[in-house]
């Protein structure tokens, strides 16, 4: 029986063909134009974006110049690249200026794409932000697309690694900026640190198109970017907190894989407290009093690095060092560490050098970040099961786009075996299948202990020439996934997620071009050279084709969809042929963690043989749903997050905003540390002489003790509140006055330029201090909110109104801080012309989720004061104690911080040349 809703489908369309034929009239007035538009000159076609421009400023809107633009913008493909846009690719366009997600399968062209929309914001010369998820992307595209907006008369700007503040500035200035999602967010939360305005980089958040879109608004978005500085060492505490760890057993505690948690028993708490009471790390006799509540944390984290992280999966250990290992890509993540101290758990664990925690200093989500633009849009190839996440909290449209040729590919039911072995048997005879009739094959594993053990087996059955693709050897990763479409190819790869290569069926041309010819200069051998290549790559794409196309064969499913499908996707590109399968078996993470127990019992009941299959379309539905359950888990979970960032987000849009204009400094400056003044005045008389108060009840003593401490004044209150019929309002009056006559004593004595300068500098790193304060205590106040759900109030609110009543304090403080050192500030003349101090040491913690690329290394440090530039990467080299020159720090190599101090003082490194500024 056929619902209602499918019935209206068949005879309506989904609302997404809907959205799509809505496009139609659009697509067909664009294609009306291209001959007219062919048969200009390039200068007459560079000379519409002067038109264009003239007409906005005229008044027309970007949806009234779509068409003519749209059209321009392809037939300068055409002269630029030689490619012309499908009329796909213009409807991909259309949903990108709308402001939603172009769901468009890989190799249909998505950067060409958003070439189109890109060039149409552009016009409003507010500044279009294209976003990649890693520097080798934006690169490449800023250079490629780059030709095109050039050819049109737009300026392209380019936001990677290590470009200083004014290479910057320019960058944001041009009329399309490309960059990766962690420096745009970097570039913001920096920008609020500086203390000039002009220093700022960013000229704001108009509109923004992001590449893997799923990626950076999902995957990446479960971590904030953090600017954090150093705090003392506690590498001994990790280190003692560690031993304790072997000597627990199973009954000691509780681990939960599905909730990603691990938890003590009674029985292990006990044993956990008679432990560090014998090393005297406990005060008291319970490790949850008060007093414990860094110790309990510090154990928390051991036992987590124990019994839920495993070396090879989570992580690895490479050059002394713990290497996270991305759950979705399976690429290592050289600079990203966890949080909390988890990292340092996970150090003491595999006894390697124990690097210190770091405070935070700022910090955003990117959900955050990326709701700040005007108009925010994305593309990926795998949206769809995310569409409910991003309706939710970005307020993004998923539209499918149609593929300009029907896919062939062929997605077959999952195989399911009883057993990882007899799993493993299989996969090994479907892939020396394929590789005999020269079919190429993508191997996809979760993990790279399975990449490398697969990799074991196949060299053991006599498999020879395969590639494996993963985290220890992404080195050479464009060149074998350009070659994995190759006749007979074999590429073993841990996950496929944002690569950035297309798998060309035959190969890539270019690629081979680019490694077999090299240097070879130009001129008619090299063509030739090169047209071998082409005409051998074409004979080979036939091969693959005859063969099937490229075979993409799972090895196990993902807990997300998304990362399934995106390993699918691989296969079928333009209208190629392709199949995809996948192989599993009762013992995989994800059928073990969803109760496979009872299927396997039910199994063996039915009398399942060794090395036999169960293959049918409800194994596949059973799945998905379990995957859904993971997904739905997964969103809460961020969802949950983003609440409490968002409260946090309110106190940072003040804060930001409080810092601009004091930035921007003149006149009202002096106004605001008047009114702040006036404030702290209300406030010390307000608490010492209490409106309902009779006048013996006034703490006159009090108040002039603390007006002579706020306030810098010796003032005779308690002689004044001696006269016969004073009233509060006489005393708050003439304290006003007197604070008054102070600060007007020291404008004349110093000029208002030179006061202008001491209230900007005050206010500037009064303020900063006080919120890097304000983020410890909500870190605290986060993680010790959550108890209080035992108690039957929501965390939530708690979070809430307690954060609420930091951010008061924080005002006030603000304001009593402020006002205290602008009566008590002396200055010379010079004053002026010195520079503002240096804002501490910073380091850059967040890495791209979907790729691992280090685009913020722990060791790179962002100094202070006005410029927050990067500065020179700190040395990793390891130099044995004999061969360092003491007086030659560059012969020092990489120190450990518990190390005495090469320079020969006899004390450690961290407490001598070592010491954090």
């Amino acid at each position: 029986m056929v619902s209602f809703g499918g019935f209206a489908r068949k005879i309506f369309g989904s609302s997404n063909d809907r959205r799509v034929k809505g496009f139609s009239s659009k697509v067909a007035a664009i294609n009306a134009l291209e001959p007219e538009l062919s048969g200009l000159s390039d200068e007459a076609l560079r000379a519409r974006t002067d038109e264009f421009r003239a007409q906005i400023a005229a008044g027309r809107s970007l949806d009234d110049i779509l068409v003519p633009a749209f059209a321009t913008v392809r037939e300068a493909s055409k002269r630029v690249f030689g490619m012309r846009h499908f009329d796909v690719q213009l409807i991909g366009g259309m949903v990108l200026h709308e402001g939603d997600i172009a769901e468009m399968r890989t190799g249909e062209g998505k950067t060409l794409v958003a070439t189109l929309p890109v060039y149409l914001n552009a016009l409003e010369s507010k500044g279009v932000h294209v976003v990649t998820v890693n520097d080798y992307l934006a690169s490449r595209d800023a250079e490629q697309m780059g030709r095109l907006y050039s050819f049109l008369g737009l300026s392209t700007g380019i936001i990677v690694h290590g470009l200083s503040d004014e290479q910057r500035k320019a960058a944001y200035a041009c009329d399309v900026t490309y960059g990766t999602n962690n420096e745009l967010g970097f570039d913001y939360l920096r920008d609020n640190m500086k203390y000039e305005r002009a220093q700022m980089v960013q000229r704001g958040h108009n509109y923004s198109i992001v590449d893997e879109v799923d990626s950076i608004l999902v995957d990446e978005a479960r971590t904030p970017l953090i600017i954090s500085g150093p705090l003392e060492d506690k590498s001994d505490l990790y280190l003692a907190v560690d031993g304790f760890m072997p000597q627990l057993e199973a009954a000691d505690y509780e681990v939960d894989e599905k909730q990603r948690t691990a938890i003590f028993t009674e029985e292990g708490t006990e044993k956990i407290e008679t432990m560090l009471s014998a090393a005297g790390l406990l005060k008291g006799d319970s490790l949850y009093d008060i007093e414990n509540v860094s110790i309990v944390h510090h154990v928390n984290n051991a036992l987590k690095a124990h019994r839920l992280f495993q070396r090879d999966k989570d992580y690895i250990v490479r050059n002394d060092e713990i290497v996270i290992i991305d759950e979705f890509t399976g690429r290592m993540m050289p600079g990203r560490r966890y949080s909390e101290g988890l990292h340092q758990a996970l150090e003491a664990k595999e006894h390697v050098q124990v690097q210190p925690e770091n405070q935070t200093l700022a910090s955003i989500t990117f959900q955050n970040y990326f709701r700040m633009y005007k108009k925010l849009a994305g593309m990926t190839g795998t949206a769809a099961t995310e569409a409910e996440e991003f309706g939710n909290i970005y307020n993004l449209e998923v539209v499918e786009v149609p593929t300009n040729l029907p896919v062939q590919r062929l997605d077959e039911d999952d195989e399911v075996y009883r057993t990882v072995e007899e799993k493993y048997r299989a996969i090994v005879r479907e892939i020396k299948a394929a590789a005999e009739k020269k079919q190429p094959i993508l191997v996809g594993t979760t993990s790279i202990e399975k990449s490398e053990l697969l990799a074991e087996r196949l060299r053991k059955d006599g498999v020879k020439g395969f590639q494996v693709l993963n985290a220890r050897h992404h080195e050479q990763e464009a060149t074998i996934v350009a070659q994995a479409g190759a006749p007979g190819a074999i590429t073993i790869a841990t996950n496929m997620a944002g690569r950035g290569t297309d798998i060309q069926l035959g190969g890539n041309a270019d690629m081979r071009i680019a490694q077999e010819l090299g240097d070879m200069e130009a001129g008619p051998e090299r063509d030739a050279a090169e047209q071998a290549i082409k005409d051998d790559i074409k004979r080979l794409k036939e091969i693959a084709i005859a063969a099937g196309g490229l075979y993409v064969l799972a090895t196990e499913r993902h807990e997300s969809r998304r990362i399934d499908n995106q390993l699918r996707g691989r296969s079928g590109r333009q209208g190629d042929p392709g199949r995809s399968k996948f192989y599993l078996s009762l013992q995989d993470d994800l059928m073990r963690i969803f109760g496979s127990d009872r299927m396997d019992s039910m199994l063996q009941r039915l009398g399942l043989k060794e090395d036999e299959a169960i293959i049918h379309p409800w194994i596949n539905k059973a799945l998905e749903k379990a995957q859904k359950k993971v997904e739905a888990r997964n969103f809460d979970m961020r969802k949950n997050v983003l609440k409490y960032d968002d409260v946090m987000n309110d106190q940072r849009k003040v804060v930001f905003e409080q810092r601009i204009e004091m930035m921007e400094g003149g006149e009202e400056l002096g106004e605001v540390v008047k009114e702040m003044r006036e404030e702290v005045i209300d406030a010390l008389v307000a608490k010492h002489i209490p409106e309902t108060a009779y006048a013996e009840q006034w703490d006159v003593a009090g108040l002039q003790e603390a007006v002579r401490e706020g306030l810098n004044l010796d003032l005779p209150i308690v002689d004044w509140a001696a006269e016969e019929g004073i009233a509060e309002d006489d005393i708050h009056a003439r304290i006003t006055e007197a604070a008054e006559a102070a600060a007007k004593a020291r404008e004349e004595r110093f000029g208002p330029d030179v006061l202008a300068y001491v209230e900007k500098s005050i206010l500037l790193q009064t303020l900063d201090h006080l919120w890097r304060e304000h983020l410890v205590n909500l870190d605290h106040l986060r993680s010790a909110v959550g108890l209080r759900g035992y108690a039957q109030r929501d965390p939530l609110n708690e979070y809430k109104s307690e954060s609420f009543e930091l951010f008061q304090a924080l005002l006030a403080n603000l304001r009593e801080v402020v006002t205290s050192q602008m009566m008590r500030v002396e200055l010379v003349r010079q004053a002026a012309e010195e520079p503002l101090p240096d804002a501490p040491r910073m380091f850059g913690e967040h890495i791209d989720a979907t790729t691992g690329e280090d685009d913020f290394n722990e060791s790179e440090v962002y100094q202070g004061g006005g410029d927050l530039a990067l500065i020179e990467r700190e040395d990793t080299r390891v130099v044995a104690p004999e061969d360092r020159d003491p007086n030659d720090q560059s012969t020092w190599g990489k120190v450990g911080r518990n190390e005495l101090c090469p320079c020969g003082s006899g004390k450690k490194y961290k407490h001598c040349h070592g010491t954090f500024a």
